[in-house]
């Protein structure tokens, strides 16, 4: 089992759902909608001054999906390089 967290700007969250879905049928997964904080390349907390966002995914699923969520990301951060997409797994002991 594995914890699959991915950080993109908020724009990319409907892209992303829908090409992991597309990659893994019956993917399941929880969204963090608004998060705010700091990357390293800038800042996203919503305010006037720092108007962007980040959307978290959080999903748990079997070993064996880790390789097509990587490729999903890996993608996206092709296409997208400035959104700042991030892709963290945790693998269960």
């Amino acid at each position: 089992m594995i914890r699959a967290e991915i950080f993109a700007n908020q724009s990319m969250q409907d892209l992303l759902i829908n090409n992991l879905e597309t990659a893994i049928p019956g993917f399941l997964y929880s969204i963090v909608p608004l998060a705010h904080g700091r990357g390293g390349e800038s800042y996203k907390l919503g305010t006037s001054t720092w108007p962007e966002t980040n959307v978290i995914l959080i999903a748990y699923c079997d070993d064996d999906k880790e390789r097509a969520i990587q490729t999903v990301v890996d993608y996206m951060k092709e296409k997208f390089p400035t959104e700042g997409i991030k892709l963290f797994v945790m693998h269960d002991r």
